[in-house]
């Protein structure tokens, strides 16, 4: 089971349920295949009847069975679950490459540290972080990677 979801709140009278997303978007979730929440440590599955996007993380859910308000409430704050695994991601080995900070040579990237959460690239013996947010470019022809690192960090 794969949690894709998490019900934040009741929406109004009719069993609508708020849920915010992770992992995957509002729209990757097939409308055709149950949904399953736990009850007593036992997933119950659950069709979606109607899924309204709000945001990019976000959604209105009516499922089949959750029908008034009393329903709702009593699955708030309840992880939602698809069957399924994730697929892994196949991680990019970054050894080799010409580490650049906002277009200046630092180093060549000597290794990589899987922290959980945080991947990290060995730089000599500075060890910075590999954050999406901190990417600026990734050129696999050129074997560079342009960072935007915090000020002190190196």
């Amino acid at each position: 089971m794969l949690q894709i979801a998490k019900i934040l709140k009741s929406n109004g009278t009719d069993g609508g349920l708020l849920i915010g997303v992770r992992d995957i978007e509002v729209g990757q979730i097939d409308l055709q295949e149950p949904v399953f929440i736990e009850f007593d440590g036992l997933p119950v599955p659950f069709f979606i009847q109607d899924l309204q996007q709000r945001g990019t993380s976000k959604a209105v859910i009516h499922l089949n069975d959750i029908v008034n308000l009393e329903d709702a409430e009593e699955v708030v704050g309840r992880p939602v679950f698809i069957e399924g695994e994730w697929e892994e991601e196949e991680e990019l080995d970054f050894t080799g490459w010409t580490l650049l900070n906002r277009g200046r040579e630092v180093g060549t990237v000597t290794g990589m540290e899987p922290i959980p959460g945080n991947l990290c690239l060995y730089v000599g013996e500075t060890l910075v972080p590999l954050h999406e947010d901190l990417i600026l470019s990734a050129d696999p022809v050129t074997h560079t990677l342009d960072l935007d690192l915090p000020e002190g960090l190196l």
